[in-house]
């Protein structure tokens, strides 16, 4: 039986160190930096890593170690037990930066992505988290590796209009589609037809990873030199994806068992919408669940918080 690790990133933006840090740099620009690349909601902890990680012990005990990818940062973990505390191991940006350090510090997620297999001593098969990503239901290893394969989340989008368009890149709200543009295409596969990784959690194998790195060399070192997000920038998970479907490597999900709450829902749905979007985290055949903006969750549903914990039974 495999070993899997799981990988969460984090980042306190509200710690003055960080935060004089990120504006220092952001002054330092010699261009105009994407408004999505520097949306202060992009750092803002809500304790979401608190849920994040209780969800691991409740619905994932087997998990074998928890690596924490931060800047220098040490979250409070002081409310689970020593035996789950064990499990977990902070790593500092440094760490997986070895020999890249120039770019240091980094305020881009794509790229301390891009460099997450360099975790020492990480398990060959991991899972990535984002910290605002919960466990909801009760998950085995095979919801994520079937014979040593990823299990894959997503859908097959034609992004083919957005790719040529100058003025849509622009666009906050479409950075990440950009994104998992230049990793298919990255990877063989043009925009029109192109695997849309889902915002759920990400199977990963250290060793494609490492082979990737060494593919596409150029890539990465785009990747992880901008210390803000840009478009032209790849999503790592996304050519992860890509790359295992091009080898026949991979398992693509035929049915969604993940529910995203993405920023800007209460734009477009009443609160009782969203409550019900919510509650179907609630479901047996729902394992995960993404909650992109707390805070605004929270203003128009108070209990939210509550009604997490009910869902990944906390």
């Amino acid at each position: 039986m495999i070993d899997v690790d799981a990988v969460v990133t984090w980042v306190d933006g509200a710690d003055q160190t960080h935060a004089r840090k990120r504006q220092s740099f952001m002054a330092l620009s010699q261009s105009e930096l994407h408004e999505n690349a520097i949306n202060p909601h992009r750092w803002v902890d809500n304790n979401e890593l608190h849920y994040c990680l209780r969800s691991i012990q409740v619905n994932a005990p087997w998990i074998r170690r928890i690596w924490l990818v931060t800047d220098n940062q040490t979250p409070d973990i002081s409310a689970f037990s020593q035996k789950f505390r064990d499990k977990i191991q902070i790593v500092d940006h440094v760490g997986i930066f070895a020999g890249f350090t120039e770019f240091l510090p980094t305020f881009n997620s794509l790229a301390i992505e891009s460099l997450l297999w360099r975790i020492p001593d990480l398990a060959e098969h991991f899972v990535y988290f984002n910290d605002d990503v919960f466990v909801s239901s009760p998950v085995r290893k095979t919801d994520f590796f079937k014979d040593g394969e990823p299990v894959l989340r997503g859908k097959w989008v034609d992004y083919s209009e957005l790719a040529g368009s100058a003025e849509r890149r622009r666009d906050p709200a479409l950075m990440n589609h950009y994104n998992q543009i230049e990793a298919a295409e990255l990877a063989g596969f043009d925009a029109g037809n192109l695997f849309c990784s889902a915002h759920a959690i990400h199977p990963m194998n250290k060793s494609v990873m490492a082979r990737l790195f060494e593919d596409h060399q150029p890539a990465f070192m785009n990747n992880i030199a901008h210390r803000f997000r840009v478009t032209d920038q790849f999503l790592p998970q996304g050519l992860y994806n890509h790359a295992s479907i091009r080898t026949g490597k991979a398992r693509i999900l035929d049915k969604r068992d993940h529910i995203h709450l993405a920023s800007g829902a209460f734009d477009k749905w009443s609160t009782r919408e969203v409550t019900d979007h919510l509650l179907k985290a609630a479901t047996p055949d729902i394992k995960f669940l993404c909650v992109n903006d707390l805070p605004g969750v929270e203003q128009n549903i108070p209990d939210a918080r509550d009604l997490i914990e009910e869902i990944i039974g906390a």
